[in-house]
């Protein structure tokens, strides 16, 4: 795969609590100057990306309930309206993953189905990508997570926050894939550091991966 066509398949990414405003400016600065599909970021940096990234293709990307999913629906819809009223692109959020494995759909449909409303309701288009950390899930549970995030509305089912016990694997990838049908896109995150990590995950079927070493990786990819 052409280094091109790849970077723009990437979500460039800080979300470490360490994460400072210099760090978004060089995150930012590497976005526009590989071409990025967005930076994924923080929700105290949204304005400071967006600033940054004015008059670029790239996107802006904030994380929701981030990284555990354990706040309330309605705090995850407020904090994605105002994550879109400062000016994100797109949103990936954490569905509540201790309600997912109880069972409790309701619960995470709700979830689902609040942040994509503040999205339906936004002046423009606005991606919404469903965190299920697939390293916590057995396969039931992560098929009933994909089904849970299409119907609730979402564009994207994504494997991991990056955050949990393990990253994202080709056998996950290749699961949501299965799950959701080509009309959804799959992202994936978490341990993704080499060219032939992401293109393995492209194979499987990822439409899109979050990574924080995106240079290093598009270094194995051909001109």
């Amino acid at each position: 795969m052409r280094r091109t066509d790849l970077a723009r398949m990437i979500d460039h990414t800080l979300l470490g609590p360490t994460a400072s405003a210099e760090g978004v400016g060089v995150l930012c600065q590497e976005a526009k100057r590989y071409g990025f599909a967005s930076v994924c970021v923080n929700p105290c940096h949204t304005s400071l990306a967006c600033d940054l990234l004015k008059e670029t293709q790239v996107k802006v990307c904030v994380v929701i309930g981030f990284p555990h999913g354990m706040t309330t629906s309605e705090v995850k819809a407020f904090e994605a309206q105002k994550a879109i009223a400062v000016g994100a692109d797109e949103l990936d959020m954490v569905l509540n993953i201790a309600a997912l494995k109880e069972g409790d759909y309701v619960t995470v449909l709700n979830d689902i189905k609040g942040v994509c409303a503040a999205s339906e309701k936004a002046p423009r288009p606005i991606l919404v990508k469903v965190i299920l950390e697939t390293a916590l899930l057995d396969e039931d549970e992560k098929v009933a997570g994909a089904i849970l995030a299409k119907a609730g509305g979402a564009d994207f089912v994504k494997t991991s926050t990056g955050f949990g016990p393990g990253g994202a694997t080709v056998e996950d990838v290749a699961l949501l894939r299965q799950t959701v049908g080509e009309t959804m896109g799959v992202k994936a995150a978490g341990g993704i550091r080499d060219y032939e990590t992401a293109l393995a995950m492209i194979e499987a079927g990822a439409t899109r991966i979050g990574a924080s070493r995106s240079v290093a990786i598009l270094e194995g990819a051909a001109e």
